[in-house]
């Protein structure tokens, strides 16, 4: 069943139950026009655990675009915008997409030494809309302690 046959399924439902229909919120997934531009944050990692045992833990949030599982020409057409993002380390020549939305991008096993991540907003189809790299080292960290 179609999007717009499932609201006026739902609107006749609501009308012989006698419920107001704008008593209903919108479905979350309508395409709206003129949605204000996607924006990314993404911090340092977190000094604790990077000090204490060499994890780079990189919080990140999202504005106007929102981490899904969904891919394809038609995931595109969602609203608010819903993609991936796409994590990149020291510029090697592969990535990996991350769609959980957990909030932060986890590296553990890095080498001691300066790292640059590259973490990119990515829509379903891989289309690119930004992204921020972050700069930080890996300490040494005393093995005899773990």
């Amino acid at each position: 069943m179609t999007t717009i046959a499932k609201a006026f399924a739902a609107a006749a439902l609501l009308l012989a139950a006698g419920t107001p229909i704008h008593a209903q919120t919108a479905t979350q997934f309508l395409p709206i026009k003129n949605e204000p531009a996607p924006k990314l944050v993404v911090d340092q990692p977190l000094p604790g655990p990077l000090a204490a045992r060499a994890v780079a833990i990189i919080p990140y949030r999202t504005e106007n675009f929102r981490i899904l599982p969904i891919f394809g020409a038609s995931a595109s057409d969602v609203s608010p915008r819903a993609g991936h993002l796409h994590v990149s380390i020291d510029g090697l020549p592969w990535r990996w997409a991350d769609a959980g939305g957990t909030g932060a991008i986890v590296l553990t096993a890095l080498p001691p030494g300066e790292h640059k991540v590259l973490i990119e907003m990515a829509t379903p189809e891989h289309e690119v809309l930004g992204g921020k790299v972050v700069k930080f080292i890996v300490p040494v960290i005393n093995s005899a302690h773990h």
